[in-house]
């Protein structure tokens, strides 16, 4: 299987192929609840990151929600 490079919050990783974003979260054991992402810049709800297809070089910011006061 080919092997992809993605920029999570500003980091190089390697992984195995194409995934969903959805997946990508899932294998970086985030709760999906919990975080926003932002793929090149665009925003993807998390309605739709099972469909969202993460590419060769995406640049991915992942924001977690934090409480306070």
């Amino acid at each position: 299987m080919d092997s992809m490079r993605l920029i999570i919050n500003g980091k190089t990783i390697e992984r195995p192929g194409p995934c969903s974003l959805e997946a990508l979260l899932r294998e970086l054991k985030l709760m999906a609840d919990r975080v926003a992402t932002v793929v090149n810049d665009d925003v993807v709800p998390s309605k739709l990151r099972a469909a969202h297809q993460v590419q060769e070089g995406d640049r991915i910011e992942i924001l977690t929600f934090a409480g306070g006061g």
